[in-house]
């Protein structure tokens, strides 16, 4: 079901290859029967989408959804949760840019994930709080009984080295899509609620969390599915 290369031609608002070929659209209302159709004990489901596109909230969604027909059939297992710690960025030189791809711990990741398919015992995983600006180690479970693991994160289908190897992992994906004026709005939003300098919020939107989303129209995979009715 996935293929390799971007539409040709202008998706909505100007946003080339918005809707890739292979891609399915699903209203969001219709997502969490689709995963239901999924086969076996355990299915590990990629939500992706740029920054400020709606992952946590859609995953938060799903959850409760799945989890509302079977309790306990669904836990969140969040990307952001992998971001390097402060220190090392600033060793690196890459704080100015925490949230591009080389600011995670691919590894870590990859590792996370394969242990997320095989269910029988319960996982531990990390959570970002992005009010402290830091990981919190163990900071969720995954339950053992768990049917369905739902990863949200930016770079889940990125085809960059590192990151494409991840594609394995994920028995399905679910891509949001939002219009590039919208995301601008939602990060100006998010930044302000950190009670960050105007100046500062401009900088991290324009030349980090935008960059960062049109990466992914550049160099992502398709998902199986594709949401275009966002909140």
């Amino acid at each position: 079901m996935h293929a390799e290369t971007w539409a040709s031609g202008d998706g909505p608002m100007g946003d080339h290859g918005a809707i890739m070929p292979s891609e399915m659209r699903v209203p969001r209302a219709d997502l969490a029967g689709h995963l239901r159709n999924i086969d076996g004990a355990r299915a590990v489901i990629a939500i992706v989408g740029a920054p400020g596109s709606g992952k946590s909230r859609l995953a938060k969604d799903l959850a409760r959804d799945l989890n509302a027909a079977t309790p306990g059939s669904a836990a969140i297992l969040p990307m952001d949760g992998f971001h390097r710690d402060n220190d090392w960025l600033d060793q690196h030189g890459l704080r100015k840019v925490k949230g591009a791809p080389e600011t995670f711990d691919i590894a870590g990741l990859s590792a996370c994930l394969a242990a997320a398919r095989l269910p029988g015992k319960d996982l531990p995983v990390p959570v970002f709080d992005r009010d402290r600006d830091q990981v919190i180690v163990q900071g969720a479970i995954v339950p053992a009984a768990t049917r369905f693991v739902l990863v949200e994160g930016n770079y889940l289908l990125l085809t960059q080295p590192g990151w494409r190897d991840l594609f394995l992992h994920f028995d399905l994906s679910i891509r949001l899509h939002v219009p590039e004026p919208e995301l601008r709005a939602r990060l100006s939003r998010r930044w302000t609620k950190q009670s960050l300098p105007a100046a500062e919020i401009e900088r991290r939107v324009e030349t980090n969390d935008l960059p960062n989303g049109r990466l992914l129209r550049q160099h992502g995979r398709p998902a199986d599915f594709v949401v275009t009715d966002f909140l």
